[in-house]
């Protein structure tokens, strides 16, 4: 399954930029368990100086996004559990500047993050590929909008992607 085979009713069009940031070479559980160690291996070659490091007053540091990253993780994941199981209850969304103002991210050391971040990556790994065909085009509602199983996980990935670009152009 690719990217370009998600309907526009599949997800909010808030979350297009995101899903058009994912490859079409890989197949959705290849992606997610590639791109991981992608953004892993990217991170361990940023410079020290750089981890708590913002770009202007009020920005995140690399360790609030990769916070970040591991939270909004986890809540996608659980959302694409919720519809998976086809569990019609609709879901709440959430403020990303509540969770980093109270994470405690810059009090972690980077190695901490990226041993969370994996480690979360491989039970949303290990969640989507026990989801069948039938389970992963069951649409929820999430934040007042439709969203499919599958776009959740291109939403995982693409999240991530754009993340990794913001790194690269404003914090390096």
């Amino acid at each position: 399954m690719k990217p370009s085979q998600l309907q526009p009713g599949e997800y909010a069009h808030y979350y297009a930029d995101y899903i058009s940031q994912v490859s079409e070479e890989y197949s959705l559980t290849e992606e997610l368990e590639i791109s991981v160690h992608r953004l892993i291996k990217f991170v361990q070659n940023i410079p020290l100086d750089k981890f708590d490091y913002r770009y202007a007053e009020g920005k995140w540091t690399i360790k609030d996004i990769l916070q970040h990253l591991i939270d909004a993780e986890r809540i996608f994941a659980y959302r694409a559990l919720r519809f998976g199981r086809n569990d019609l209850t609709p879901l709440a969304s959430f403020d990303e500047n509540d969770y980093v103002n109270v994470a405690n991210a810059n009090n972690r050391s980077i190695q901490d993050l990226l041993t969370e971040l994996l480690v979360v990556r491989q039970a949303t790994l290990a969640l989507f590929k026990s989801f069948t065909e039938v389970e992963l085009m069951r649409i929820g509602t999430a934040s007042n909008n439709p969203m499919s199983v599958r776009a959740l996980g291109f939403v995982i990935i693409g999240h991530q992607n754009h993340h990794q670009r913001v790194f690269q152009e404003r914090y390096l």
